[in-house]
């Protein structure tokens, strides 16, 4: 069932992973995309690639999610000139370093609480009260396996995805009384650039957090985000914690030996 066909999806962190993927979907769908990231390049390839492949409307712009000031620019432009959205996918996020609280960067520290927590926070802010005006819309935040079960050397990022959690169930609340739905998806391990973030460019890092199992894709991911906005009005899914098979949780997975 294509009940997003003909509508408009905000995706943040469109340029790769998980906002990638989603983008894809959302296009084969048939919904009209605005998709927003730091790399612009990427962006405008991607949407490129999808106004080819299925003929939908993507528009582009630069918004780095932590600039406050960009994101009510972008957002007021948006409102102006497309329309309001009928879905706003919160994707961009990431984790940097992994140490205990003791041994910290707090320059990760606040790179993870300004994208995480705060610029979900902003773009949300910016978009929202449209959709409340109107009356319908849904909101889908991209949480983490982190926001459930905190895990060692991770303290911070935990926290982040915790926010993510309250954020979504309090605006799940805020809503009521209209037709706005408000979703999470939180997926486990998913291959993409995340790691590599998280072990500031280190790939040999990354690899290792991979080994003996096959983790999630973004496409995977993409598949439940699809499923999720696809459903009808009067169905809203909260919470959808999203595992490979190989992990149980986030300190249980088999690992087959090389």
């Amino acid at each position: 069932m294509r009940r997003i066909q003909g509508r408009l999806a905000l995706v943040t962190g469109a340029s790769s992973g998980i906002g990638r993927s989603c983008a894809r979907r959302f296009a084969q769908d048939g919904a009209h995309l605005v998709l927003w990231a730091r790399r612009l390049p990427r962006l405008e390839e991607l949407a490129g690639e999808l106004r080819a492949a299925h003929g939908v409307q993507v528009h582009t712009a630069a918004v780095d999610v932590r600039d406050r000031a960009a994101v009510n620019a972008a957002a007021a432009a948006l409102l102006r000139d497309v329309g309001v959205p009928d879905i706003l996918l919160n994707n961009a996020g990431l984790a940097a370093g992994l140490a205990k609280l003791q041994d910290g960067d707090p320059d990760d520290w606040d790179r993870m609480i300004d994208t995480n927590v705060k610029g979900l926070l902003y773009v949300t802010r910016a978009i929202l009260p449209a959709m409340v005006q109107r009356g319908t819309g849904h909101v889908v935040n991209i949480g983490s396996t982190a926001g459930h079960q905190v895990y060692p050397a991770g303290a911070v990022y935990n926290a982040s995805k915790f926010g993510e959690k309250a954020i979504t169930e309090g605006m799940n609340l805020d809503v009521a009384g209209t037709r706005i739905r408000v979703s999470s998806v939180d997926p486990g391990h998913v291959r993409t650039e995340f790691a590599t973030v998280r072990f500031h460019g280190d790939e040999q890092k990354a690899e290792q957090v991979y080994e003996g199992f096959r983790p999630l894709s973004p496409d995977d991911v993409a598949d439940v985000v699809d499923y999720i906005v696809n459903l009808p009005e009067h169905v809203n899914i909260l919470d959808a914690i999203v595992l490979p098979t190989a992990q149980r949780s986030v300190h249980l997975i088999h690992r087959e030996k090389a």
